[in-house]
């Protein structure tokens, strides 16, 4: 299982929110390539970036932060945040991003993501924010009506290969993630899932591992301290 080490970039600073909550945010660096530096030095194989800014707004107020991110960084980079055009999907791939992740305009405009993967294939992942099972848009702001179930199976229709799963009211919690709901997203397609949302113990890691999850990002944990890096790459082995 990848392990992905988060970096949440929002006024071009390393931060984190609790429950994707813009009001409550917390500045970790000033300088998120560094960050980045740090993460693949501990040992990451693979780094997960979400521009907040982008996520909220639609416009990427901080491309060239992370294109500095996609040259310097020895290991790949996957981005999402505010992806809502081929331009966007084109700009993020042209600056040496690995993935780039499509999430509210997947579910609002299903021929956008169809070309996207049409012209881009695997570089395309879809993140799927839930609550309750029902899938969340526009940072969070919305729930729809559309079961994350049901759409993960329309997805991959269209071709998707990775989806990035979100509980919200897991997120940033630090109480575990929500190991049935990713288990029953896991078991729905041959999509590969990563999980997201309140990963923050090597158990957590283990549980995700036993159940062939394909990856696992860590945010709050590891900028907190609670837990390393090498402990969970350890844990995911």
């Amino acid at each position: 299982m990848i392990l992905f080490p988060a970096i949440d970039i929002r006024g071009g600073n390393c931060v984190r929110l609790i429950q994707g909550d813009y009001n409550k945010e917390k500045v970790y660096s000033d300088s998120p390539v560094s960050m980045a530096k740090e993460w693949a030095d501990k040992g990451a194989e693979y780094i997960h970036i979400v521009d907040l800014d982008g996520a909220k707004t639609g416009v990427s107020t901080n491309a060239a932060v992370i294109r500095e991110i996609a040259e310097k960084s020895p290991i790949p980079i996957q981005v999402g945040g505010g992806v809502r055009t081929m331009e966007a999907v084109k700009s993020h791939i042209d600056s040496g991003v690995a993935r780039v992740i499509i999430g509210t305009a997947a579910i609002q405009n299903p021929d956008f993501l169809k070309e996207a993967v049409n012209e881009y294939g695997d570089k395309i992942a879809v993140s799927l924010d839930a609550k309750n099972g029902y899938i969340a848009t526009d940072g969070w702001t919305d729930t729809s009506s559309v079961k994350a179930l049901d759409l993960v199976k329309d997805l991959e229709k269209i071709g998707v290969k990775t989806i990035v799963y979100t509980d919200i009211a897991k997120d940033g919690m630090l109480q575990g993630p929500n190991f049935e709901e990713l288990e029953a997203m896991n078991n729905a397609s041959s999509i590969d899932v990563i999980a997201s949302g309140g990963v923050s113990t090597t158990e957590d890691v283990k549980k995700l591992a036993g159940k062939n999850m394909y990856g696992a990002i860590v945010g709050k944990a590891l900028y907190d301290g609670t837990v390393t890096l090498e402990e969970l790459l350890e844990a995911a082995k």
